[in-house]
């Protein structure tokens, strides 16, 4: 018998590889197993058989707690005009350069089967293959996100979940943290509106959300916001469409993608970053560092400098998708985190939780590796599948002589100092500034402003009285007229009161 010396990876649909175990034995049908005679109990010296079974109990993997269903694809950024008097980022520096890129979108809050069109801010996150290391992009399709406080982040995405007790979404959960944790209503009134329920993730775009620096060899910064806007145009659901979908194809977005890729209809997006000196953030009416809050478009214009285009489908979705990890933590020189707690938690986070799901050498899967690295002090570890760097010593050898790229910037950077505290941010009055200015932007859409308060009214009523009336007043917070037609609009489709007589059922939740 002639055997393919090839790896498994490199064979082509047309060709016709010998089939063999895990160990590359070949195997003369794969459908046989070994026994006793031909009634007999099955034999443990079947490798075969037991080389199938037990890789197929381990073929899942954990699902990403958030932004577990997604899709992706390949493409590449182009720079379309020069910001190097802002920008120092090896990728962004010559007009014309061109990066490699994979990009997933997802919903967030939902598992991994759930559908595609629910009521969910969507993830969109890009990783870059630059010459100086993977820069990711870590982004959402709305501007801001529920919270400011990272000690919130896992207490709120519970709350979108599944009630303990009884293992279903709980209207009542829902509303209850987000009526007592009221800096959450500018995304509230994102993912309320039509815009929760984007018509493909073709048509919706991405932000940066958290505040980064560009910053210059000579240790100068700017703060920067990253916008990606979409060249297929905005486009939506309204919440009805979107529930249809739901029930007929819950994969809509999905299939959206890959077959407009496939037919050659290759997604774009037009790249703009926003721009604040140290001395103009200082001076500035909101936050830079607050995720619940936008620098307006009037004060801040945007400033294009690339386009963003999908042009490929990835080969197999698990090695490529499900197996992209993306971190805000990976950076490249001339970009560096804000002081933004959020950004700072998630710093940690992502990779902590890559590490959990795909072990310690995620970022040797290929999918993840960069286009060079050379780090001989990350040793062993499972899936230590690049070689482990063979016999280069795994310490500073003065044997092996490393080379140091040396840091060109003097330190001119935020100094902070102040005793350690611990710190918990308030809700004011200016927190609901930004969302009746979005409530402000649906009335000048016709209808938008009646589907806003439909869709709240049809999730909100199915929670309970108290927790409505307090939702009512959070939204008058925001609008007496949007407060107002709200409650009238819930109150119409929420059940009526329980009796309250002896030995009536109570609710348990």
């Amino acid at each position: 018998m002639v055997y393919d010396d090839k790896p498994a990876s490199t064979f082509k649909y047309a060709e016709q590889p010998v089939y063999t175990t895990s160990n590359g034995c070949p195997v003369e049908n794969p459908e046989e197993f070994q026994r006793i005679g031909s009634n007999g109990p099955l034999l443990l010296q079947d490798f075969h058989l037991i080389d199938l079974l037990a890789h197929f109990d381990r073929e899942r993997i954990p699902e990403r707690v958030v932004h577990a269903k997604g899709a992706g694809a390949y493409g590449e950024f182009e720079v379309t005009h020069d910001i190097t008097d802002i920008c120092s980022v090896d990728m962004l520096k010559e007009v014309g350069k061109k990066t490699p890129a994979v990009v997933r979108f997802s919903t967030v809050g939902g598992e991994k089967g759930s559908p595609d069109t629910a009521r969910d801010p969507r993830g969109f996150s890009v990783k870059f293959y630059t010459d100086e290391g993977n820069w990711d992009w870590v982004y959402n399709n709305t501007p801001v996100f529920f919270l400011r406080d990272p000690t919130k982040f896992p207490l709120f995405i519970h709350t979108q979940k599944r009630n303990p007790q009884t293992n279903l979404k709980d209207a009542t959960m829902f509303w209850d943290y987000l009526s007592t944790h009221q800096e959450a209503i500018h995304q509230v009134m994102h993912l309320f509106s039509d815009r929760g329920t984007p018509y493909s993730y073709r048509h919706m775009n991405g932000y940066s959300g958290h505040t980064h620096k560009f910053v210059k060899p000579d240790g100068t910064f700017n703060y920067v916001q990253i916008h990606l806007k979409t060249d297929q145009g905005s486009k939506t659901f309204t919440n009805e469409e979107a529930g249809k979908l739901a029930g007929e194809n819950p994969d809509w977005n999905t299939q959206d993608l890959f077959e407009a890729i496939q037919n050659g209809d290759y997604p774009s997006w037009t790249v703009y970053v926003q721009v604040l000196s140290p001395e103009q953030a200082e001076k500035f009416r909101w936050n830079i560092f607050d995720l619940t809050k936008v620098w307006p478009q009037k004060e801040v214009p945007l400033r294009p400098f690339g386009k963003l285009t999908l042009n490929k489908n990835v080969e197999n979705y698990f090695a490529e998708i499900e197996q992209v990890a993306f971190s805000p933590s990976h950076l490249v020189p001339g970009v560096e985190p804000s002081a933004d707690p959020v950004l700072q938690s998630r710093l940690f986070s992502y990779p902590d939780t890559h590490r959990h799901r795909l072990g310690v050498n995620y970022q040797q899967i290929p999918v993840n590796a960069p286009l060079r690295a050379f780090n001989p002090f990350h040793r062993d570890g499972l899936m230590a599948v690049n070689g482990n760097y063979g016999a280069n010593p795994n310490y500073p050898s003065s044997y092996r002589k490393l080379t140091y790229k040396p840091a060109k910037a003097t330190n001119q950077h935020e100094k902070w100092a102040g005793a350690a505290v611990s710190y918990l941010s308030e809700v004011t009055d200016e927190d609901f500034v930004q969302a009746n200015g979005l409530w402000e932007v649906l009335g000048k859409q016709p209808g938008q402003q009646d589907n806003y308060v439909n869709n709240v009214a049809g999730h909100l009523s199915a929670a309970k009285e108290d927790t409505r009336r307090r939702t009512y007043d959070m939204f008058k917070r925001v609008n007496k007229t949007l407060g107002t037609r709200i409650e009238e609009e819930t109150e119409k489709l929420a059940p009526a009161p329980k009796s309250t007589a002896a030995g009536s059922a109570t609710s348990r939740l």
